[in-house]
């Protein structure tokens, strides 16, 4: 399923055949949390900025509207009329993350919802079964993200149990994909390596998960505290254990600069909110570096965002127009952002797999860490 079509240094040029589609990786997922980008965007769209994967999330699918009803109109891609890969998380996250109330046991987890304070309890098997009616390409193991810093022994603990989760995961999954009933029987598990930040911890639990042989394998519990330098030290001792066959996801990151940093590291998946969240405040990524568009000096500025940028935003539309749009509380101006803020993703993930084509990625990188995350 995974082809490496090229490496330059650690920095992987590769394809991911789905039933939905051969992924082109590296890879930003753009994230639609409730099946649709916030900013208004539709699956048209998605489209035309060079989207070549969407994440949606479980967790909040599942509260609404509801996994069964989604099954029932013919899973994810023809719910939201979006006919390439689609991932899912597990929601593992969410629950971890927004629940109020939850209490963790081998089973699974129990806890309120975050909308009603309805109970609600996920452990692996559920997860599977709610993922299975979503129909999406990828659907993600079920873990616990681990707070960073944790003790030691917890962490230990927890990614023992993640292990089993994952074993309970992958069962309950290749069951559902042998029912007539199923709707994407192709779906496929990627397994999620935890570990806090100890070595030792993210090392043994590499090599445990590897030896079940998924589709694919994230790294998680990362972008959730730790510093970027503490971020990188991870990756660089814990992807040596990971298949080098399989494609590598490294969730939740991130920056521009980031996502940089970890392709040279081996890393081909990425996602975030952070583009689509950025956008819907007003701050815009470039080349140069980041735009803060409500910034006095660009209230007559008859630019786009980003000269030569090919995006639906800037072929069209001055700086001092959407400056106007933010000032006036339009939501055209949030649509455009999110509009050029994820176009800006998509196509540095295309100059990044033709970077490792050419075997300048190197050159690449040097070129453009320490640009990209400036402020403007």
């Amino acid at each position: 399923m995974f082809k490496i079509l090229h490496k330059n240094s650690l920095a992987r040029r590769g394809e991911f055949t789905t039933v939905h589609g051969v992924i082109q990786t590296p890879v930003f997922m753009n994230v639609g949390t409730c099946a649709a980008i916030k900013g208004a965007l539709s699956a048209d769209d998605l489209e035309e900025i060079g989207c070549r994967v969407e994440l949606s999330n479980t967790y909040h699918l599942h509260l609404r509207p509801g996994d069964e009803v989604i099954r029932d109109m013919g899973g994810i891609h023809k719910f939201m009329n979006f006919n390439k890969p689609i991932l899912t998380d597990s929601g593992g996250f969410q629950v971890f993350s927004l629940a109020s109330l939850r209490r963790i046991t081998e089973e699974g987890v129990s806890f309120n919802s975050h909308i009603d304070g309805k109970k609600i309890f996920m452990g692996p098997e559920e997860s599977m079964r709610i993922q299975s009616n979503l129909a999406s390409t990828i659907a993600m193991a079920f873990d616990e993200c681990i707070e960073i810093p944790s003790p030691y022994e917890y962490v230990k603990n927890s990614c023992d149990r993640t292990f089993r989760w994952l074993e309970r995961c992958k069962a309950e999954l290749d069951r559902l994909n042998s029912l007539p009933e199923t709707i994407n029987r192709k779906q496929m598990l990627f397994g999620i390596n935890q570990g806090s930040i100890f070595e030792d911890l993210r090392t043994e639990h590499m090599k445990k998960i590897a030896e079940l042989d998924l589709p694919g394998y994230a790294i998680g519990g990362l972008a959730v505290g730790e510093t970027h330098a503490e971020m990188y030290h991870i990756l660089d001792v814990t992807l040596p254990y990971a298949p080098e066959n399989k494609p590598r996801y490294l969730m939740g990151v991130g920056t521009p600069e980031n996502i940089i940093e970890a392709v040279a590291r081996g890393i081909d998946f990425f996602d975030c909110v952070m583009p689509s969240r950025n956008a819907r405040h007003g701050h815009l990524f470039t080349r140069m570096g980041t735009v803060n568009i409500m910034n006095l000096k660009y209230e007559r500025d008859p630019l786009p965002i980003e000269p030569g940028c090919e995006c639906p935003a800037c072929r069209r539309y001055s700086r001092a127009y959407i400056r106007h749009l933010f000032k006036a509380k339009e939501m055209l101006a949030l649509r455009l952002s999110v509009l050029h803020n994820l176009y800006f993703y998509n196509k540095l993930m295309a100059d990044i797999r033709l970077a490792v084509e050419e075997d300048r990625f190197e050159k690449f990188k040097n070129e453009n860490i320490g640009i990209l995350g400036r402020r403007i």
